[in-house]
């Protein structure tokens, strides 16, 4: 395991293109082990694919980009690296991705018994704990489709702790919910926080990035404009296209 003064991400210049279109430009980012981080911006300012760059789901074209000591090279000339950080970072998306055809506790175990070797048992027994700690710990023999939305993320979230992760990756988890059920997805990665858990956070969730933050960055137009504290960034904006931002999304 790293010495905690040892960041757990580095980027240094990371460019990424989609054909013509500069998606990530010279991007310098080092997030340290325990921290959290949100990631903030306009739809298609380049923050999913930030975050998707940290565990390879994008190429990036140029640059350095190294994860837990792995680096991750350009052009994705990475495979033995990849399957490391695939194995060390957990990441909750959009949409719930659970296996329609298998259980709640059976999604949870299938990684850890494939990849990591487990036992049924020890997997079984360390999902039911994790259900525990997301709050869902009677829905185990449920299958998706019997769940409501918040549920569903909650057991993504189970399932990419399973892998006992060294860093975890949110990408906008509560956008697909609906409003009452965005709640009980947030706390649940409240808790992870205040446990120590290493964070990198898409969020819409200005009040939820606010409260768990220890760093906030605003991305425009695939560049870092501005990140600090979130009571720095939120109350005193220092450039214009971050106080624009904060202006529109705010009054909401």
């Amino acid at each position: 395991m790293n010495n905690t003064t040892q960041p757990i991400v580095r980027m240094q210049q990371l460019n990424k293109h989609f054909g013509s279109l500069h998606v990530l430009k010279h991007i310098d980012m080092q997030i340290t082990p325990g921290e959290v981080v949100v990631v903030i911006g306009a739809s298609g300012s380049g923050k999913s694919t930030l975050i998707r760059c940290i565990n390879g789901l994008e190429e990036f074209q140029s640059g350095f980009l190294e994860v837990d000591s792995n680096e991750l090279r350009p052009y994705g000339k990475s495979s033995e690296a990849l399957q490391t950080i695939r194995t060390e970072v957990g990441m909750v998306f959009q949409q719930f991705n659970l296996f329609p055809h298998l259980s709640v506790i059976d999604n949870i175990t299938l990684a850890p018994m494939k990849v990591r070797g487990w036992s049924r048992t020890d997997a079984v027994e360390a999902a039911k704990r994790l259900l525990e700690r997301v709050g869902i710990a009677d829905q185990a023999d449920k299958y998706p489709s019997h769940l409501s939305g918040g549920q569903q993320q909650r057991v993504a979230l189970a399932r990419a702790l399973a892998m006992e992760p060294r860093l975890m990756l949110f990408d906008e988890p509560t956008s697909a919910l609906d409003p009452e059920m965005i709640g009980e997805v947030l706390d649940a990665m409240r808790e992870l926080a205040k446990e120590g858990m290493t964070m990198v956070i898409v969020t819409h969730e200005m009040g939820f990035a606010r409260e768990v933050a220890d760093r906030v960055v605003f991305i425009h137009q695939g560049e870092i404009t501005e990140e600090g504290p979130p009571e720095k960034l939120f109350d005193t904006p220092q450039h214009e296209r971050t106080q624009s931002f904060l202006a529109r999304v705010l009054k909401h």
